[in-house]
């Protein structure tokens, strides 16, 4: 058995809330296999309250998640990527730095819980789903026989989990 460390980069452009929702539960979840990270092009600074909220409710830690800024992943002094999601619309199309190595890369589109107008509790509810639909990606995810795959099976498998695990967003929001 391998026991390699697969190192999991998500990206979003604010790195408030989604990519941060699944450091927070790769980290989790991984069992020691995934070492995740989460960053931004251009990341707000703080995460939300209500992604720290729903992370804290499923029990997973919250300590060290914080915005930052994809060019902390991108230099020499960077951990060596094996993975890397874009988790939001925005980021899938804007143009990312080089990153070495040629980690595999993958859109995994979640719906923007943050966009959602409405009361509180349909906010609660937009983050509560969107962390459901990301938690379910990322369980499947840890599931794939990596060491197993070559390269374009494994990038079958990371496009064939983004289009299986997809749902919409219960509130409608994009």
């Amino acid at each position: 058995m391998n026991a390699k460390t697969y190192t999991v980069l998500f990206l979003c452009t604010g790195n408030s809330a989604r990519s941060i929702m699944a450091e927070a539960i790769l980290n989790a979840e991984g069992s020691g296999k995934f070492r995740a990270y989460s960053a931004g092009s251009h990341p707000t600074g703080t995460v939300n309250p209500h992604a720290l909220e729903v992370i804290r409710a499923a029990g997973y830690p919250t300590e060290g998640l914080r915005s930052k800024d994809w060019s902390e992943f991108s230099g020499p002094n960077a951990p060596a990527l094996d993975f890397i999601f874009t988790v939001c619309d925005n980021a899938a199309g804007e143009v990312c730095p080089i990153w070495p190595g040629q980690p595999m890369t993958a859109h995994w589109g979640f719906p923007d819980p943050a966009a959602v107008n409405g009361s509180e509790a349909d906010k609660r509810a937009a983050f509560a789903a969107t962390f459901k639909q990301i938690r379910t990606r990322l369980l499947a995810f840890t599931e794939l026989p990596i060491d197993d795959l070559d390269r374009l099976s494994l990038q079958g498998e990371l496009e064939h989990l983004a289009r299986d695990t997809a749902s919409p967003h219960p509130t409608g929001a994009a």
